[in-house]
């Protein structure tokens, strides 16, 4: 039986992500996450973190979720949890939170149109 050869970097590093069924991945989804190699800490919050020291991580954690082959299924993971903490699938707890008021919103009217999902989340 012939063993492949370990994915190139750029296999993993695409321009835009792109979404993956669970079978493409052989295994759960986040043992591809791009964050498996990268310190826990850069995706939560030390407690009682200053403004700037938070945000310079955030943006230092969403460099790794921007270069993760399975961005959308961390993002949706969180958002179906729903993840209180952390930086996950690219957005903080604020933006998952504003994801998910608008998708209660979408879904409670019925004048939305397929185009706008894409949109909201």
């Amino acid at each position: 039986m012939l063993q492949s050869s370990p994915p190139h970097e750029s296999q993993w590093s695409p321009a835009v992500p792109t979404q993956r069924s669970s079978k493409d991945l052989g295994g759960p989804w986040h043992s591809e996450a791009a964050c498996r190699r990268d310190e826990a800490g850069l995706f939560f919050a030390p407690s009682q973190e200053p403004t700037a020291a938070r945000l310079s991580r955030e943006q230092a954690a969403k460099s790794v979720c921007a270069r993760c082959p399975v961005l959308l299924e961390c993002r949706e993971h969180a958002l179906l949890q729903p993840e209180p903490y952390g930086v996950w699938g690219g957005l903080t707890a604020a933006e998952r939170r504003v994801v998910l008021s608008r998708r209660r919103r979408r879904d409670g009217s019925s004048g939305t149109r397929p185009s706008d999902i894409s949109r909201i989340a």
